[in-house]
């Protein structure tokens, strides 16, 4: 099993920065792609962040993409989400996942925490 434990979030002013971190342990080793989802209220949750293994590839949904970098470091096992220019669309209870090896789906997640942005 591997768990994730999110950190970060908050409220801040649009405009603001905040940067979430998702540190993972036990079998690590079996991670992969990690990824960042978000769930504003009475909508569907949606992928807006994944990075591959090595952080040679990432991927962002349109509406994030120039403000909104992932990033990781495989020693502390932990993935990051840069967020600038933050909007009150931002506003989403965010979550982590990471996906296992040769596994095309995440199969583990973090606790989720709330971002809100305050216009």
């Amino acid at each position: 099993q591997v768990q994730l434990v999110q950190s970060g979030g908050g409220l801040v002013q649009a405009g603001g920065s905040l940067r979430l971190s998702c540190a993972a342990s036990g079998r690590t080793f079996v991670m992969d792609a990690m990824a960042w989802f978000r769930q504003a209220p009475g909508k569907e949750r949606e992928s807006i962040a994944r990075i591959n293994w090595s952080g040679s590839s990432t991927y962002y949904l349109d509406s994030v993409k120039g403000r909104f970098t992932i990033s990781r470091d495989n020693a502390k096992n932990t993935v990051y989400l840069q967020m600038n220019s933050l909007k009150p669309e931002d506003t989403a209870v965010y979550y982590c996942a990471a996906a296992q090896l040769g596994v095309v789906r995440y199969d583990y997640w973090g606790q989720g925490t709330q971002v809100t942005v305050s216009s």
